[in-house]
């Protein structure tokens, strides 16, 4: 079984791909580019989970890891890094935290 899990690096995010890679799943985990390759708190599940790179609010970028994943479960985790943001900007944050992309 594949899985992707997107917002990986966040704590729930690493503490379900630890959970699935326990259950035999192959985990796919979608995380932003940066300017420094950073895992924050996936770091440990290097080697064991398949990175892929992607952003909540590119359509495409998550259509295309759909297809290189053929997942068949998606854990959506991705949340603004920021909560006070979130709160300041509901209307910029709802594409990122529950819509997956401007135009799905």
């Amino acid at each position: 079984m594949k899985a992707l899990i997107t917002g990986i690096c966040g704590q729930d995010g690493s503490y379900l791909a630890e959970f699935l890679l326990e259950k035999g799943y192959d985990v796919y985990g979608l995380t932003r580019r940066k300017a420094s390759f950073d895992l924050c708190n996936a770091r440990h599940l290097s080697g064991n989970v398949h990175f892929i790179y992607g952003d909540m609010i590119d359509s495409i970028s998550l259509v295309n890891a759909m297809k290189i994943t053929d997942a068949g479960e998606v854990y959506n985790l991705a949340a603004q890094s920021f909560v006070a943001t979130s709160w300041d900007q509901p209307g910029a944050i709802a594409p990122i935290d529950a819509m997956g992309g401007s135009t799905c």
